[in-house]
């Protein structure tokens, strides 16, 4: 009796131990998860219905709240370890809010949903081997259709031709936030391979809602001006984006009156900057522009800049672009970002006018009182020109593909455009034209708005 009671007694124990277990896995919300709602998360092998997960490694379960089973799968590619991670979460809460809003049905087809990481711990910020593993995981799966994606130019030059190539025709991609003029473009500052090198198979599989770095190289090359600087010292943080968005910068500065008195590069891996500022300051520049990522160790420049330079807001002022314009900027580089300047696309968020407005409305209810970052308005309208692509379709990658190119937005979240032939925003009114240049204070503050003209932009190009 003793024994028989004691393995009953352990057998219920055990029991009891593995419902525990399987309580504690349901009831993990990720921190995706709390950004746009609990996640309904199911395996690796079996997705969700006849959806085949994308792998848990890279990428949160399949997400699906809606009536029957998922038929067609999109995935959110987007850094969510290092500076840009708060970014991110504030994007892939657009899409989930967007799928929720619908109810997870488009046309007649139902859309799971995954949120993918691009980025290491390692790296703190994307890494070239994750953006390929990734790229490798969407091709492979027949289920996905679209990817909204990436925060970083360099993470979707890996990308994209991956999917152009998938063995079940290209994947199409649209992105939020990359500007790098060459993902799209050929001409000066470009590679003579590029655009066409991302592209093997002949047909276009990107496109972007965010205008590319020769306007923003001409809005802050005007902005500049205004603020009364005649010379800049020019760095880049070496990668693609980085350097061409300074490249930009140089072209415009050029067309707009002011000297440019240096062109280089920061070591992201370097200790320290105060001799590379000693040798800017001793071309005596009006300002400094910082083109790149403040992953690269940009706080850290930051800093020095101050510390050999001076204040932002004495002699020599501080200007950068987007790269830099997020919180984590004023965190991690404390009193030394007070008062420089930072451009991003778009217009402050109390500026959004119509379904821009009423978005910002409803999306901010859902943040417990954080701040909407710009970034999540343009992921809103990305995920939204994927989605009604799938409702005018028939679901397939061939079907989403095309609609996204004729994709013609009319009050839209970020205002009036198309999608034109190089997968670029054409025609744009609204914010999609428009620059917000923040200055540091506590917090990202909004100092001015301004669209480009024409002319500097073509001029920052090259042309």
């Amino acid at each position: 009796m003793k024994k028989r009671g004691w393995i009953g007694f352990m057998a219920l124990l055990i029991a009891a131990l593995a419902l525990i277990a399987a309580g504690c896995g349901g009831d993990d919300e990720s921190e995706e998860g709390a950004a746009g709602g609990a996640a309904t998360e199911q395996t690796e092998d079996s997705g969700g219905g006849g959806v085949k997960a994308l792998p848990s490694s890279s990428c949160t379960g399949v997400e699906f709240k809606g009536e029957g089973e998922p038929d067609v799968l999109i995935a959110t590619d987007l850094p969510l370890q290092g500076s840009s991670r708060a970014q991110s979460l504030q994007i892939i809460a657009a899409a989930r809010f967007l799928l929720e809003k619908n109810k997870w049905k488009f046309g007649d087809k139902n859309v799971g949903f995954q949120s993918c990481d691009d980025a290491t711990a390692q790296a703190a910020k994307w890494d070239s081997g994750k953006c390929s593993q990734n790229a490798q995981a969407y091709a492979a799966n027949e289920n996905v259709v679209g990817v909204i994606g990436t925060f970083n130019s360099g993470c979707a030059a890996i990308i994209i031709p991956v999917l152009n190539q998938a063995s079940g025709g290209p994947i199409v991609m649209v992105s939020p936030a990359n500007t790098f003029v060459c993902i799209t473009e050929g001409g000066p500052g470009c590679e003579s391979s590029e655009p066409d090198k991302y592209y093997p198979s002949g047909e276009r599989n990107y496109a972007r809602v965010a205008p590319h770095d020769a306007y923003q190289g001409a809005a802050m090359a005007e902005f500049a001006v205004s603020k009364g600087i005649k010379s800049v010292y020019i760095l880049n943080d070496k990668e693609a984006y980085g350097l061409g968005v300074a490249t930009n910068f140089k072209n415009a500065a050029a067309k707009v009156g002011i000297k440019v008195t240096g062109f280089a590069a920061w070591d992201p891996k370097a200790s320290n900057y105060e001799a590379l500022m000693r040798k800017i300051g001793g071309t005596n520049p009006d300002a400094v522009f910082l083109g790149g990522l403040t992953d690269e160790n940009g706080a850290q420049v930051i800093k020095d800049k101050v510390a050999v330079l001076g204040p932002n807001n004495g002699k020599v002022k501080l200007l950068a672009p987007d790269g830099f314009t997020q919180q984590s900027t004023i965190d991690e580089a404390g009193k030394a970002s007070a008062n420089m300047y930072m451009s991003v696309a778009g217009v402050p968020i109390d500026q959004f006018k119509g379904a821009g407005k009423e978005f910002a409305e409803e999306f901010k209810a859902t943040l417990k009182g954080d701040e909407i970052d710009p970034y999540a308005i343009y992921g809103a309208q990305a995920t939204q020109i994927v989605l009604d692509a799938i409702a005018n379709s028939d679901g397939s990658r061939a079907g989403v593909l095309e609609q996204v190119f004729q994709s013609k937005v009319t009050d839209g979240y970020i205002g009036s455009f198309n999608i034109n032939e190089n997968g670029d925003p054409a025609g744009a009114k609204g914010a999609v034209v428009g620059f917000t240049i923040y200055r540091a204070t506590d917090k990202l503050t909004p100092e001015t708005t301004l669209s480009p003209k024409p002319e500097n932009v073509e001029a920052a190009r090259g042309t």
